[in-house]
């Protein structure tokens, strides 16, 4: 179902105009425009061109049974993935009116807490509470593998951008975990001290970077499966992490109500100092879910989930509040 928030337009083709008297004049044929009423947003009372693919300003989606706990579109971007307590995943057209083409069903057997696509966009991997990974393949919406070794809930997944077919993945049984399609079982595991709850993987593909309930973001340097660094400022378990599209940065979502931007890159200036920027306005309550955080594909903006049912929008470069919504 869809709702939209701009006014209807009624076309009836029944009504005809009363005939004027014929005159002779040239008459110049009128030729629709490429901007029609629909094309523009209306919000506080003025009007901009829409740039957006999609029919509607605001669209709802609606075919799960259950809470959903983790969105993801595709590389391409012609696609966008759901993950829901239902134990099933929603694939929908990321354009038009979104139509729901394909559920990815019987893969878990309990509730999908993330999903990730692989940089090609042909395969979608799921983390869930059943201990497990799955692996599939986003075409025919079949599972293609299964990945087994976490002992305890498996909270987020991440994936390689340059291969599709890398994966790692963080779990309360403490430890972050390296897979690859293409073999069995998980290629290395990295032990932590207490729960890990976010992870991301670097842009190269040599680190990855995992935060928990320690309130840090720790580095971890696959070549040598060693602790890199660990980078401290939030004051409450961390929920999430998300690249920056460039590789360089680091956006963390906390319970601590924050979300922060961290320079990743080798060599830092100012003293070595990786806390970079802090966006306040999002909150956390008593139901501790991880909520999640992400970039806009050009880096200049940051969002968050937020337990006051708003998703909250800040400029990047002043860390002031753009929008809610």
């Amino acid at each position: 179902m869809v709702e939209s928030t701009e006014s209807e337009y009624i076309d009836n083709d029944d009504y005809l105009p009363s005939k004027r008297p014929r005159t002779e004049q040239s008459v110049t044929l009128y030729t629709p425009s490429a901007t029609t009423p629909d094309d523009y947003d209306h919000v506080g009372g003025s009007s901009s061109i829409r740039t957006s693919s999609l029919s509607q300003p605001t669209m709802k989606l609606t075919g799960h049974k259950g809470s959903i706990y983790s969105l993801a579109y595709s590389p391409d971007g012609e696609c966008l993935v759901s993950g829901s307590f239902d134990m099933t995943c929603l694939l929908w057209n990321a354009s038009g009116s979104c139509e729901n083409f394909n559920i990815l069903e019987k893969g878990h057997k309990n509730a999908i807490l993330d999903v990730k696509w692989s940089c090609d966009s042909d395969y979608i991997v799921t983390a869930s509470a059943d201990k497990n990974l799955a692996w599939w393949d986003a075409s025919t919406g079949q599972r293609i593998k299964r990945f087994q070794g976490h002992d305890g809930i498996v909270n987020a997944v991440d994936t390689l951008r340059t291969s599709p077919k890398l994966s790692v993945s963080v779990s309360d049984d403490k430890t972050a975990r390296l897979w690859d399609a293409r073999t069995k079982g998980h290629v290395t595991s990295f032990e932590h001290l207490f729960q890990c709850t976010a992870v991301a993987y670097g842009a190269d593909g040599n680190m990855i970077y995992t935060g928990g309930i320690d309130n840090c973001i720790t580095a971890w340097d696959i070549r040598t499966q060693s602790m890199s660094m660990k980078m401290k400022g939030h004051n409450d378990t961390i929920t999430c992490l998300s690249l920056h599209p460039k590789g360089t940065h680091l956006l963390s979502n906390s319970m601590d109500g924050t979300l922060k931007t961290w320079d990743i890159r080798p060599f830092v200036q100012d003293g070595g100092k990786r806390h970079c920027k802090t966006f306040k306005g999002a909150s956390h309550n008593a139901e501790k879910g991880l909520l999640n955080c992400a970039w806009s594909s050009d880096g200049t903006m940051v969002t968050g989930g937020s337990s006051d049912k708003v998703v909250h929008i800040w400029d990047e470069l002043s860390t002031e509040e753009v929008r809610s919504k």
